[in-house]
């Protein structure tokens, strides 16, 4: 699919439209003049843009990702145990019914055979 330079003009130009009515250019704007503003730059501009603009730094990233491993982690052990719980409470289930109606039927008829 080929563009007419009109027609990637007018692509271009509703994008710059979107981005501009989205708020995209402003915060991007700010950060990069606060970039600019800093007396001792970072030694990581993506990073300081990262986190001016709300994002986690790379420690943070790392240190969620291992959290999210240690969680994964716990979730499948919990659900192994309740799993093992779901299937333990099903046998006594269903072995219960059995029991309860030899008492009911042990209790209906008297012992003397009258």
């Amino acid at each position: 699919m080929k563009f007419t330079s009109t027609e990637k003009e007018a692509k271009k130009e509703a994008f710059r439209k979107y981005l501009e009515s989205s708020g995209v250019l402003d915060a991007l704007t700010k950060v990069l003049v606060a970039l600019y503003e800093q007396n001792d730059k970072p030694s990581s501009a993506v990073e300081f843009v990262q986190q001016k603009l709300g994002g986690p730094t790379v420690s943070e990233y790392e240190k969620l990702k291992a959290e999210i491993s240690d969680l994964q982690i716990k979730y499948n052990e919990l659900s192994v145990a309740h799993k093992k719980t779901c299937k333990e409470f099903e046998e006594l289930r269903n072995s219960q019914p059995t029991e309860a109606c030899k008492e009911t039927v042990d209790r209906e008829i008297p012992k003397d055979g009258s």
